[in-house]
Parts: structure tokens; sequence; C-alpha cells
């Protein structure tokens, strides 16, 4: 039954062996010659929101992944915002995901779904440390009513709070 099975090498980017697949590479920004900043244009607040709103969903579902995992290494009932451990244990959860997208594949999901990347001011993935810098400052954008997200709407660059602060920016994909 199984006799017909046998093991393809193809190499990466060639669809020959995969028919009616796409493959799925992360968008690329290219530099303009001669030129500090990625080609592109920025993202603006509403396609930002958007992102969120579908992070958000991936964020939830990872979290009640951890929670399960959680549960079943015996740890008890916890409660978010209530048990410190607990709640730090999620954060790095929410940490880890948007971190490892940003500096790995220069797009989460829904950056991916909505056509945008992040890129340093050179137009490259941004490093962990900055990436690092981002989570944080972001949090700390959103908490403050909003205000550092608002601040895309006046910003030339249609940059945030946590843009800057993290020297990153993030782009459409044309």
């Amino acid at each position: 039954m199984f006799a017909s099975l046998r093991a393809v090498a193809v190499p990466i980017g060639d669809n020959s062996q995969r028919r009616g697949k796409r493959n799925i590479e992360a968008p690329k920004i290219m530099l303009s010659r001669g030129s500090a900043k990625p080609s592109g244009t920025p993202c603006g607040l509403t396609r930002r929101l958007l992102i969120m709103l579908y992070d958000g969903v991936i964020i939830v579902a990872l979290l009640m992944l951890a929670t399960a995992f959680a549960m079943l290494a015996g740890t008890g009932n916890h409660t978010a915002m209530q048990d410190a451990l607990y709640t730090a244990y999620l954060i790095l959860v929410w940490f880890i995901y948007l971190v490892w997208c940003w500096h790995k594949g220069g797009m989460t999901l829904g950056m991916r779904a909505w056509h945008v990347c992040i890129t340093d001011e050179t137009g490259r993935r941004p490093a962990w440390r900055w990436c690092a810098i981002r989570f944080l400052t972001s949090i700390l954008s959103a908490a403050l009513a909003g205000l550092g997200f608002l601040w895309s709407l006046i910003d030339s660059d249609k940059r945030t709070w946590h843009d800057k602060a993290s020297r990153t920016r993030l782009m459409r994909l044309n």
C-alpha cells in the first residue's frame, strides 16, 4: 500500500512538485538605490488597528493554549491579573509571539494578512533589542488612552510612539 510513496527533495521556492499550492514566503521590502528608507508606503492608523484585531484573535488563542498547558502541568486554578506569576507567564507568551514574528519574519500573521511588514530604519528586519523595546513601548502607547497610536495621525511618516522608540516602522507592501 505504501510502496508508491517516496521522498522528493524540493528546493525552497520550487513549486514544480506542489501543484496548485502557493509558495508562501515573507515579502521583502527592497531599499531604493541610494536611499536609506525602504520602498513602500507607511502604514496608517486604520490598517494598524485592523492588524491588531487580527493578531488579537491569534494571541487570545495562544493564551488559551498556554493556560491549557499550565492546567495540564497541575498548577491549579489561576486568574490573570490576580496571580502575578501566572500573569507574567501569559505576558511572556504574548511577548514571544510578537517579538519572534517581528524579528524572524518581519511580520505577524495579522501583518501578513494586511500586507504590512516591520523594518528598522535601514529597511531590514529589526534586531531583538528593538523588537523588545517596541513591545514594551506599545503597551505604554495603548495604556495612555491610545495616544501613542493616535500620534501617527499627526506624524509626517505615520509613526507611533513605539515606532519612534524602537527605531522601526510599519510599511505597506505594494
